[in-house]
C-alpha cells in the first residue's frame, strides 16, 4: 500500500490544530507556524509527483450504504488551489503575529489554531472526491471563519459573524437536497449506491430532477462565492474581521463557490449549466459593475476590498459559464491569483490601520510623506488588484474576456466586462490617492510615527512579486490548468444535448425532442419493453 499523501496533507494542519488546543502557552504561535511550515512542505512534495504522473488518489469506504467513501484526488485546479492555500495560510500567520488577545480565551495561540483548523478542512475540500465528503467539508469550513470573526474581529463582530454563519448555513441547508437526490438517482440508474463524482459525471443531468439538484448546487455556490444579489454578508464580514481573517476567507473560503461551480455544475450537470447560463451570465456581469461602483463608494478600506472581491468574482463567474477552455482556464488562474492578490492588497493595509487606528479612508492623507516603504507597498499590491500588464491577475483576467468574446455570437458581455477593467483602476488609484498622497493629516503625523518593519515588508512585498513572477512566467501554473480546464469542456460537449425535453406519442411511435434540437422516432412497443 502506497502512502496515502493526500490524506496526510489534509490531516497535517487539522493535527496542527488540536495540538494548539493543549495548554502550550507562548509557544503556540511557533507551534502553529510551524505546522503550516509543514503543510506547504508537503505540497511542494506533491507538485512534482502531480506533474510526473504519480497517482495520488485515494477511495477507502466510508459509508457503504450511501456508496460514500474517503475518496481524495487532484486535478490541475485542485492542485492550484491548494498551493495556493498553503502558501496563503503562513503568511497571514506571520502578518498577524502579534494580533491583539481578547477576554482571555481569544489568544494568539487559539487563532493560529483556527487558521490550521480552517486550512485542513480548506484542503480537503479542494481534494475530496466524494459528494457527501465535498459537503460535509464545505460545511464545516464555517466553523473556525465564525470564531475568528467573532473572537478576534473589531466593531460589531459578533453580528457580523452571525450573518456569516446564517447564509453560509442557508447554503449548506440547501445542498442537502441535492447531495441526497443524488444518491437517491444514482443508486437507480447505476444499480447501486455511488457518491463518487467521478462516477457521478453523466449520470444527473437530464429532466426535471436534474434541474432541480442543479438550481440547489447553484444557488449554494452563488452564496458563498458571493454574487450579486446574496452578497451582502461578505463586506460586513470583512469589515469587522481582522485583516488576515478577511484574507483567508475571501482568498480560500469564498474560492469554494466558483470551484464548485466548476467541480459540481459543469461536470455533473452540463445540459443544466448551458440552460442557466444566460442567468448566470447576468448575475456575473452585475457584480462586476456593482462591485466595482461599489467599491469607489466605500468609505471603509476593509469594505472596499470585499466589494473589489465581489466584482472580480463576477470576473471568474464570467469565465466559467463561456464554456470554453480559454474562459474556463482563465477563471482557474484567477481563483489563484485573486487569492494572492486579494491577500498582499488586506495584509497592508492591515499594517496601515494597525497604525492609524481606524480603517476609514476619510482619516487618511500623506502617508506616502511618513511611511513611503508603507506607501509604495500598498500601491503595489493594488496594481496586482487591478490587473496592471505584467502581473498574473492581468493574464487571468484577459483569458476571461477572451473566453467571453469568442464564446459569444454578440461579444457585449465581454465589452460590459472590460469596463469593469476600467472601474478596477479608478477604485484603486483613488483608494491611493485619498490614503497616501497630499498633505499630512495631524492625525497621521501623530500615529503613523514608523514605516514598514522588515517583518512586515516582506509580507507587504512578497505575495505582489510572486505575482510579477507568475505574470512572466504564466506555464508555471498554466501548464496544469489547461488541461483541466480542456477536460471540462470535453465533458461539457460529450453530455450536452442528451436529455428529454418532450415526448409526444405520434401514432405508433413516441416522439423525443432532446435539447440540443434532436428529434428521435421510437416505436412504442420498444419504448414501453425499455
Amino acid at each position: 500500500m502506497t502512502f496515502p499523501l493526500l490524506t496526510f496533507l489534509g490531516l497535517l494542519p487539522l493535527i496542527g490544530a488540536a495540538v494548539l488546543v493543549l495548554p502550550v502557552k507562548e509557544a503556540g504561535r511557533a507551534i502553529g507556524f510551524t505546522f503550516a511550515l509543514g503543510t506547504l512542505a508537503v505540497v511542494a512534495a506533491v507538485v512534482p509527483l502531480y506533474l510526473a504522473g504519480v497517482e495520488l488518489a485515494v477511495s477507502i469506504p466510508w459509508i457503504p450504504a450511501f456508496g460514500a467513501t474517503w475518496a481524495l484526488n487532484l486535478d490541475g485546479m485542485g492542485l492550484a488551489m491548494v498551493a495556493m492555500t498553503a502558501t496563503l495560510v503562513p503568511v497571514v500567520m506571520v502578518a498577524e503575529w502579534h494580533i491583539p488577545e481578547r477576554q482571555g480565551r481569544w489568544t494568539g495561540q487559539a487563532f493560529f489554531g483556527l487558521i490550521l483548523f480552517l486550512e485542513g478542512l480548506a484542503l480537503l475540500v479542494f481534494m475530496a472526491g466524494d459528494l457527501l465528503l465535498f459537503y460535509l467539508l464545505f460545511e464545516a469550513t464555517l466553523i473556525p471563519m465564525y470564531f475568528l470573526i467573532g473572537g478576534f474581529g473589531t466593531g460589531n463582530r459578533s453580528k457580523a459573524a452571525i450573518k456569516f454563519l446564517l447564509f453560509g448555513l442557508a447554503g449548506g441547508l440547501i445542498m442537502l437536497v441535492p447531495v441526497i437526490g443524488s444518491g437517491v438517482i444514482a443508486a437507480q440508474e447505476l444499480g447501486a449506491p455511488t457518491l463518487a463524482l467521478d462516477a457521478l459525471t453523466g449520470v444527473l443531468s437530464g429532466g426535471n430532477w436534474g434541474k432541480a439538484l442543479f438550481i440547489c448546487f447553484l444557488v449554494a455556490f452563488i452564496l458563498k462565492a458571493p454574487m450579486v444579489p446574496v452578497h451582502t454578508w461578505l463586506p460586513t464580514a470583512a469589515e469587522s474581521g481582522t485583516p488576515g481573517s478577511t484574507a483567508l476567507m475571501v482568498g480560500i473560503l469564498d474560492k469554494l463557490g466558483t470551484f464548485g461551480m466548476i467541480k459540481i455544475c459543469l461536470m455533473l450537470f452540463p445540459n443544466e449549466s448551458r440552460w442557466a447560463a444566460p442567468v448566470m451570465i447576468a448575475l456575473a456581469l452585475v457584480s462586476i459593475i456593482y462591485g466595482a461602483l461599489a467599491a469607489i463608494g466605500s468609505k471603509n478600506l476593509l469594505r472596499l476590498v470585499a466589494y473589489t472581491s465581489i466584482s472580480h468574482f463576477g470576473f471568474m463567474v464570467l469565465g466559467i459559464f463561456t464554456f470554453t477552455s480559454v474562459g474556463i482556464g482563465g477563471t482557474m488562474f484567477y481563483m489563484l491569483n485573486h487569492g494572492f492578490s486579494t491577500g498582499a492588497l488586506l495584509l497592508v493595509l492591515g499594517f496601515l490601520i494597525s497604525r492609524r487606528g481606524s480603517a476609514l479612508v476619510d482619516d487618511y492623507g500623506g502617508v506616502q510623506k511618513v511611511a513611503p516603504v508603507l506607501s509604495g507597498a500598498l500601491l503595489l499590491a493594488g496594481l496586482t488588484g487591478l490587473a496592471l500588464p505584467g502581473m498574473a491577475t492581468f493574464v487571468s483576467e484577459f483569458e476571461v474576456l477572451a473566453g467571453a468574446w469568442s464564446a459569444f455570437d454578440i461579444p457585449w458581455p465581454a465589452a460590459i466586462a472590460a469596463l469593469g477593467t476600467v472601474l478596477a483602476a479608478v477604485y484603486i488609484l483613488l483608494m491611493y490617492q485619498r490614503t497616501m498622497t497630499g498633505s499630512v493629516t495631524e492625525k497621521v503625523e501623530q500615529t503613523v510615527t514608523a514605516d514598514l518593519t522588515l517583518r512586515e515588508r516582506i509580507i507587504g512585498f512578497g505575495l505582489s512579486i510572486l505575482l510579477l513572477v507568475l505574470g512572466i512566467f504564466p506555464q508555471l501554473i498554466l501548464n496544469f490548468i489547461t488541461p483541466t480546464a480542456e477536460g471540462v469542456t470535453e465533458v461539457m460537449s460529450t453530455h450536452t444535448g442528451v436529455w428529454t425535453i418532450d415526448d409526444e406519442l405520434q401514432g405508433d411511435q413516441i416522439v423525443t425532442i432532446y435539447d440540443d434540437g434532436t428529434v428521435v422516432a421510437t416505436p412504442a412497443k420498444d419504448q414501453e419493453a425499455k
